[in-house]
């Protein structure tokens, strides 16, 4: 990064040294030259400028870019954990030794139209190659590896596995659910990723003139997957909805489009219609995650103010005392013997949940209520042991975090990625790059020159992983 010199009379460069002879310059103030008026658009006078600002920002970028990265990892990492703690139980689970037997999960998936890829058939290694499968695209959404393609095989797999036996597990599935077809539209690739990682390194070919690494493994992923696709449609193994087959049809069809626009029309107006489309899909849903998350804590607080134990402050005392939700015996029953402490948790559960949608227009009750669920949820994972539950809920959360605590969070994890690389040897980091991409989410469509100015190298992924099914 070049470091520009401090303009002032005491600092002559090359390009505005004096030469020895010059008659000495007058040093005093010159008045300015007068600058041409530029309307401002919109002011009080301008019709329409809060909505057209407004419009300019929800297609010209994706929004959240911290926030959304920060639910992939945390929705990723979540069902990831769960996966390899039941890896041991998981043909009592989900596959054939379950108590829900494979025919009564059919009956099932055939009267609620459900979808799940565990019903095509009843074989012990298919199961296996599911189960696989769901968990490596887990933990490659996790490290934002090829993140368009992993959300989708992530979403098929969580719908897959949960679908197959949906009396197991707890609310923190529905959580999961639902997030794990919002990542699908989502642009969570921006920052913190491999596919950030990717798009920065060809941004930096793009400046030096250097064309783009060839891509193999996108286009790959795509061909692979498209008979899949083709063969699970005529056989009707996508459900009895129509919005899945539909869904998956466009992502498969759009990520040929994006592949083509990139390779051939890479400054186009195509590849700016592809852009601005997907923005708009990852803001809307980026605003249905939030109003999910705020519906959650809505209802579950107005259906506790019903219940008589939340009313009169005795709610939290019962399953302290449960075996089923005592990991910590010792720990319950010292929290569970003082009366003040179970009225105080009580009613603060309350007031949290209920009051915290109405928060979000002051962000800093909001920033303290947040910080109050997060303990919340923290608490429920120790003292009940539903630790997968509150890290459902706490990924959730994530999205109304501050931009600047996030940044600040991932720098210090930058720094200390690298201190635990800098013992290896012949690994050597730019200051710029974290250990999963930039430290800031690149521009759309443009880069600063050494000028100052603006050029126009597009990144290969578009900042959000899209590459042919990448």
């Amino acid at each position: 990064m070049t470091i520009p010199s401090p303009a002032g009379p005491e600092i002559e460069g090359p390009q505005n040294a004096a030469p020895q002879n010059a008659a000495p310059r007058n040093e005093g103030p010159r008045p300015a030259a007068p600058r041409p008026a530029v309307p401002r658009s919109g002011g009080s006078g301008g019709l329409g400028g809060g909505p057209a600002r407004a419009l300019q920002r929800v297609t010209a970028s994706a929004l959240g870019p911290y926030q959304s990265a920060v639910v992939r990892i945390g929705f990723a990492a979540t069902y990831l954990f769960f996966l390899l703690r039941e890896w041991p139980n998981r043909h009592e689970l989900y596959g054939p030794d379950s108590p829900w037997h494979w025919d009564l999960a059919r009956q099932l998936t055939n009267g609620n139209e459900a979808f799940s890829v565990l019903m095509w058939t009843d074989s012990t290694v298919w199961f296996e190659a599911v189960y696989a499968l769901t968990l490596l695209s887990a933990a490659a959404l996790l490290l934002g590896w090829r993140a368009r393609t992993m959300s989708v095989l992530f979403m098929v797999g969580v719908l897959s596995v949960q679908n197959r036996s949906i009396f197991m597990g707890d609310g923190g599935d529905n959580v999961v659910h639902l997030m794990a077809i919002y990542l699908v539209l989502t642009r969570c690739a921006q920052v913190w990723s491999l596919d950030a990682r990717r798009a920065a390194r060809d941004a930096q070919r793009a400046a030096a003139g250097l064309p783009p690494l060839r891509d193999i493994v996108g286009p790959a992923l795509w061909v692979l997957l498209g008979p899949v696709l083709v063969a699970a449609t005529v056989m009707g193994g996508l459900g009895g909805t129509w919005w899945l087959p539909a869904l998956l049809w466009t992502i498969w069809l759009s990520a040929a489009a994006w592949w083509a626009v990139n390779r051939y029309l890479p400054h186009g107006e195509p590849r700016t219609l592809l852009d601005v489309l997907a923005n708009l899909a990852h803001n809307a849903t980026l605003a249905v995650i939030m109003a999910e998350v705020c519906l959650i804590y809505a209802t579950a607080g107005w259906y506790k103010i019903q219940g008589s134990r939340w009313q009169d402050g005795t709610a939290l005392y019962y399953p302290l005392n449960l075996d089923y939700f005592t990991p910590w015996p010792a720990l319950s029953d010292i929290l569970g013997a003082s009366g003040l402490m179970v009225m105080v948790l009580t009613y603060g559960t309350v007031i949290v949940q209920v009051a915290f949608p109405f928060t979000l227009f002051n962000r800093r009750v909001k920033n303290v209520l947040l910080v109050a669920m997060i303990c919340e949820h923290a608490g429920i994972a120790l003292l009940l042991g539903l630790p997968f539950f509150s890290m459902a809920m706490i990924a959730a959360d994530a999205v109304f975090l501050p931009t600047a605590f996030l940044v600040w969070l991932g720098a210090r994890a930058t720094i200390g990625w690298r201190r635990l690389l800098s013992g290896l040897p012949g690994r050597s980091r730019t200051p710029e790059a974290g250990a999963f991409g930039p430290a800031h989410p690149p521009e759309a469509g443009s880069a600063k020159d050494g000028r100052g100015g603006t050029e126009e190298p597009r990144l290969q992924g578009g900042g959000g992983g899209h590459t042919l099914v990448g």
